[in-house]
């Protein structure tokens, strides 16, 4: 019996079996939304442990989902060029480990990290199939932050979050320089203010779009506002303002090449120039009082100047470049250290193709002007995110809507690919014909 402890609720068991339940009997695209619940309303600490083997809330949830896709014969999809990535990116996470640490454990480890993440994105792949699913989809989130910003800013008025009855996060909301952290059933405080800032962008379209209500979609830019303050965290903060910047760039869509061109040149350019290296202007970061810039900067730094430690399967701990630095707030330093340079590629490659899907849906979408928006949005939403990675690396809740964004993305790349090949295949059809 000492392999089957379960450290977790009894209220969560029962939310989390319920949920499950749901997920097999709703209909196709509605299945997702008691795992989007459960992810914004349950600690995802909350776990059953058998036979050493952590299933955490999330991964009991998915396997209910991939029953159904399975039981339903849901599955067939064809692939993309993200779909591909994302799996070599797992692959080669698992790997480089396993390589780094040799022992049976961190495979386990990363097997398991993987299963979120394969798990998660295929689920949201299966389930979701055109632009009125995504559009679905946006809507029921924006319905969920409204229950997730009144929780949290009456965790920012008591000062205890309503949360931790389930265990997982403390009973006292954390202060620091005199303002409440909150983070709700989150992990952390800027993982729940990261949350709330990724929002903002992907509601801010849709209030256009017939059938999806102007009134709803305000009430979760409010909301997705709340739970961005109420946080009390810097990053979130400027990825916020990021996801206003971006939403306002739809109005030079069509010069975007050069914006980001522009980017580039400008960012070295203040390279040469500077004293010191351009990524030091993470330093200048800071929105609340006692931000941690400094760190945040010297980690990048020590990453870059110690490429030769990590490049080639990651590096087992980071606590010697520097104080505190065994912390790596910053995702894409995660990545790259517990992966090396392949896996980081990957993952940057992802994002990539992820703003070329964009790219390609807006292009498509002309007769629909409305749905234009609402993938811009979620390519803002997606640079949202960016900008929180500078500032933390992604591992509670905040990695499922992250990786919902992306099947979210991916799903209008199959889309605009199916209409390349079918325009494609017309078009040989009709050169057929004419030499004949």
């Amino acid at each position: 019996m000492d392999h089957y402890i379960i450290p977790i609720h009894p209220a969560a068991l029962a939310f989390t079996l319920f949920s499950g339940l749901l997920m097999l009997l709703l209909p196709r695209r509605a299945a997702i939304v008691p795992l989007m619940f459960a992810v914004v309303f349950m600690p995802m600490q909350q776990r059953i442990l058998i036979a050493s083997l952590d299933f955490y809330i999330l991964r009991i949830l998915v396997l209910f989902g991939w029953l159904r896709v399975i039981t339903r014969s849901e599955y067939h999809i064809t692939l993309n060029k993200i779909d591909k990535v994302m799996i070599w990116y797992v692959i080669s996470g698992v790997v480089a480990y396993t390589l780094l640490w040799r022992t049976g454990d961190a495979f386990i480890n990363r097997l398991g990290i993987s299963f979120d993440i394969i798990g998660i994105y295929f689920l949201v792949r299966f389930l979701v199939r055109d632009y009125d699913d995504i559009a679905w989809v946006v809507k029921t989130l924006a319905i969920i932050s409204i229950p997730v910003a009144i929780a949290m800013v009456i965790e920012w008025r008591t000062g205890r979050n309503p949360f931790f009855v389930f265990g997982g996060v403390p009973e006292f909301t954390p202060i620091r320089d005199g303002k409440l952290r909150c983070q709700g059933a989150f992990g952390h405080p800027i993982t729940a203010g990261s949350f709330g800032a990724a929002l903002v962008p992907m509601f801010y379209y849709l209030r256009h779009m017939k059938g999806y209500g102007s009134f709803l979609m305000i009430s979760g830019i409010i909301s997705a506002t709340f739970i961005m303050l109420t946080s009390s965290s810097s990053g979130p903060a400027l990825a916020y303002a990021a996801g206003f910047f971006a939403l306002t760039m739809w109005h030079f869509r069509n010069q975007m090449r050069l914006f980001r061109w522009g980017l580039v040149f400008t960012l070295i350019f203040l390279h040469i120039v500077m004293k010191a290296p351009v990524w030091s202007l993470i330093m200048k970061i800071k929105v609340f009082g006692a931000s941690t810039a400094y760190h945040r900067f010297h980690l990048v730094d020590q990453f870059i100047k110690r490429v030769g430690e990590w490049w080639l399967v990651g590096v087992q701990s980071t606590g010697s470049w520097g104080y505190y630095l065994f912390d790596v707030t910053n995702q894409f330093v995660r990545v790259g250290v517990d992966g090396g340079m392949i896996t980081l590629a990957l993952f940057i490659a992802i994002l990539s193709y992820s703003f070329q899907s964009v790219g390609k849906a807006v292009k498509s979408l002309k007769k629909t002007p409305a749905m234009q928006k609402v993938m811009w949005g979620l390519g803002a939403s997606l640079f949202v995110h960016i900008i929180s990675f500078m500032g933390v690396s992604y591992w509670d809740q905040i990695k499922v809507i992250f990786y919902m964004l992306i099947a979210l993305i991916s799903v209008s790349r199959a889309i605009t690919d199916k209409a390349a090949r079918v325009k494609k295949s017309a078009e040989q059809m009709v050169a057929a014909q004419a030499q004949s």
